[in-house]
This record gives structure tokens, sequence and C-alpha cells, in this order.
């Protein structure tokens, strides 16, 4: 193995001299630690992607116009998400460094708080969601050919809000003390449990009803339902770090809440900013027409796929930073976020070549359309390359949240998603005249701006002196 590529990957040459606080473990530690933390991060963020992905599939049997229906419902349910997944940001962060200072209580009194505020912010989204269904489809772009299924698949998505939220909450605390095989786990059932009844639910199969888009809406909110129960009893046993169990207040706590807010307020801004701009972008790719839209749900979902596994290992990441920052060593936090963002490259080299490769038959699993294969293979191209640029800028990301450096991600979002990533989109797409393409130039563009930035902001190491 060539000398320079040893160096890349040891852990002794990815921090200073000036930086190091105590002995660097061996490379062969580190990255055991990394591993053993990340690959149910990543396979938990993998498995959550694919309940998108496996919905989008298995309508698409119908038809380009139920991969519409079911594409044009995702922003507006992650636009409802947004402040349960900006809560838990907060939660992650907040937990690790308990976990790092071996205060349990702490640990604990952050999860019951987090319960309620995600139990009391579900309820209101339900609500909202499911009597102005039809109002958020039409505003979201859904044309009259896809507005009922649309409306129909939205508000049995956002029944399942509750659920969801609590699960994703737990999850995320479970995370914060490296127990990231229960979500794995939970989310491994709530897949399972999403095929079988898509299967049945969908096409009207063994005696089931013939449902449509609406059998796969009823089946992903069975296994997030069931997901909820398992996250659950995951914080029921006694003699573990995390317990609903051990003793504590439900009772709102001051300190608490303000370490929530600290992080989660700025992560807030950041939802909503991803949000904003991801809801505009998806807006302008509709009013291309729907075979277009179709062709970009597809895509969207193929590269969810590289994003799931960056995600996962930034979760990993958020996790090992939070732990290290609480046990008082910032040289470590250094080292295992360069660690995880190796790890990313060497996955991301994987998918690329995958893609590049497999376009065709990629395209062919999800619809057989030729007009959508034809052009999503061309766009797969495009996500080759931009796999690599991306799942590097999703770890540090990760990083520099599980540090508590949320407002500089919150101004990168605005930036870069709420104002590049749509305003590009629209040049492209329009005035330049490349349509679908000039939407997937703009990604790309965003893409690389967030990279750079996150990249100069991890290199600065400030985020290390952050204290929640």
């Amino acid at each position: 193995m060539p000398q320079w590529i040893r160096r890349f990957f040891d852990c002794q040459s990815m921090i200073r001299e000036a930086q190091k606080i105590d002995v660097i473990p061996p490379s062969r530690e580190v990255y055991g630690n990394t591993f053993n933390i990340a690959w149910p991060s990543a396979v938990e963020s993998v498995l959550v992607g694919l309940v998108g992905v496996i919905d989008t599939m298995m309508v698409g049997t119908i038809g380009p116009e139920a991969i519409a229906a079911v594409g044009i419902t995702n922003q507006p349910k992650l636009i409802f998400l947004a402040v349960i997944m900006s809560l838990n940001v907060g939660v992650t962060a907040v937990v690790a460094r308990k976990r790092g200072e071996e205060d349990a209580q702490g640990a604990n009194g952050v999860l019951r708080q987090s319960i309620l505020l995600s139990a009391a912010f579900s309820i209101v989204s339900t609500i909202v969601g499911v009597l102005f269904a039809q109002e958020i489809m039409e505003f979201a772009g859904a044309g009259a050919d896809i507005l009922d299924d649309a409306t129909a698949y939205f508000k049995i998505i956002m029944l399942g809000m509750f659920f969801n939220s609590l699960s994703m909450t737990i999850n995320a605390a479970q995370r914060g003390v490296g127990r990231t095989k229960i979500a794995m786990r939970t989310n491994l059932v709530a897949n399972g449990l999403n095929v079988v009844f898509n299967y049945l639910l969908i096409g009207g199969n063994l005696g089931f009803p013939r449902l449509g888009v609406r059998g796969a809406a009823i089946a992903t909110v069975i296994g997030l339902s069931v997901a909820f129960l398992m996250s659950v009893i995951s914080v029921l046993h006694h003699g573990q770090f995390l317990s609903l169990r051990a003793h504590g207040s439900w009772r709102f706590q001051g300190q608490t809440m303000r370490s929530l807010c600290k992080v989660g307020s700025s992560a807030l801004i950041e939802q909503l900013c991803l949000r904003f701009g991801f809801f505009t972008y998806a807006k302008i790719v509709a009013s291309l027409g729907t075979v277009a839209f179709a062709t970009h749900q597809i895509c969207m979902n193929i590269l969810s796929i590289s994003f799931s596994f960056g995600d996962g290992l930034s979760v990993a990441a958020s996790s090992l930073v939070g732990q290290s920052l609480g046990a008082k060593r910032a040289d470590m936090a250094i080292v295992y976020g360069k660690v995880c963002q190796r790890m990313a490259l060497i996955i991301a080299s994987v998918l690329m070549v995958c893609f590049l490769f497999g376009r065709r038959v990629i395209m062919m699993a999800f619809t057989n359309d030729e007009a959508v294969i034809s052009q999503g293979a061309v766009i797969i191209i495009l996500i080759g390359l931009i796999c690599m640029i991306q799942m590097s800028q999703v770890v540090i990301m990760g990083c520099l949240r599980g540090a508590g450096d949320t407002r500089f991600t919150a101004a990168v979002s605005l930036i870069s998603v709420a104002v590049i990533r749509p305003g590009s989109a629209w040049l492209f797409c329009y005035p330049l005249a490349l349509g679908l393409m000039g939407a997937w130039y703009s990604l790309c563009f965003d893409q690389i701006i967030r990279m750079v930035l996150s990249m100069v902001r991890f290199s600065g190491g400030n985020w290390t002196e952050i204290k929640l």
C-alpha cells in the first residue's frame, strides 16, 4: 500500500502534536470503536431511507402518477417533522455529553423532557396535517391527476406522526449513549412490515383489499407503530444507562430545557431552512410535469441511499464527538470526525461505481416506463459524482452538530439550501431551459457549497470549545 494512503488513514497523522491532550489510541482501536457504533447507525439510516424507496418501488407498478403522488408528500411531511428532528439533534448531543460525564440521572432527565416535547409537537402536527391535507398538497404542486391520491396518502401518514416522532426521539437518546443497535432493530422490523403490508394492500394480494397508494400509506403506519412499541420497550429495563424506570421527575426542568434549546433552537432554524429549500426545489421540479417529477422522485430515492450511509456515519460521528468532548478529549473528537469521513469516502467510492455501471438496472427496479428510465439513467451518472461530495459534508456536519455547533450548520443551510439550491434550480430549469437536468446541476452546486463551508469550519477547530 502506498505510503500516502497509509498516512491518510492513520489516526496518529490526523491531528497535530499541539492539539493532542493525551495518547491517541492505535488506529485499529479507533476504527473498531467507530465501526461498532457506525454500522448499526448506517444500517438504521438506510432502513429509514428505504421506507420511501420501498413505497416508491411498489407503487411504481401502478404507474408514474402513483410515484409522483407518493413523492410529492415527502417534503410537506418532513416540514411537519422539522421540530422533532431539531429536538432530536439536541437530545443526541446533550445525552452524549451526559454519557461522557457518566451522569445517568441527567441523561434520563433529558429523555423524559424530550418525550414530553415530542408528544406535544406530534399531536399538533397530526391535527393540522389531517385537517388541511388537500390544501397542503395543492400548495406543494400536486396536479389534478395526482391530487386525490396524494391527499389520501398524506392524511394516513400524518395519522402515524405520533408513533414516528416518539420512536425517533427515543432512538436519538439511545444514539447519544452509543446504543445504535436499538434504532437499527426497530427500523428493520418497521421496514419488514412495510414491505409485507405493501404487497398485501397495494395490489390486493392474498385476499386483502386492493388499496393502491392508500395501501402503501397504511403499510408504512403499521411499521412505524410497531417500531414505536419496540423503542419504548428499550427504555423500560432496570440497570441500564437510559431507563424510564430510574428515579426521576417528569416535570419540566429549566436546566435540561436550556441545554436542549441551546442546540435544538439553532437546529430548528437549520431544519426550517432545509425544508423551505427542499420544498421550493421540489415545487419547481413538479412544475416540469408528472413524468419529469416521477423521474426526479426515483432519482432522489436513489440519491437518498448514499445520503443514508452518510447520515448513519454522521450519527456515529455526532455520538463519538459528543462523548469525547464530555470526557474532555477534544483531540479524540477531531480524530473520530476524520475517521468517520474516511469511512464515508470508501463507501461513496463503492456506491459511485455501482451507480455508474448499473444505472439502467436500478431505474428498471422502480418503473417500466421507458421515458422515465432513459432520463433517469442519465441523471444517475451525476448522482455517482454527487454522492462523493454529499457523504463527506454530511459526516462533517454531524461532527459539528454533535459538538453543539448548530448555529453554524443553520447558517450554512440558510445560504446553501434555502437560497442557492432553489434559486439556481429556477435559473437552470427555466431561463437556461435545461429542464430536469438543470435541477440536478443546482443540487450538485448546493452540495459543493456545503462541503467547502463545513470543511473550513471543521478544520478551524473552534467547535471543540462549545459548552452545553
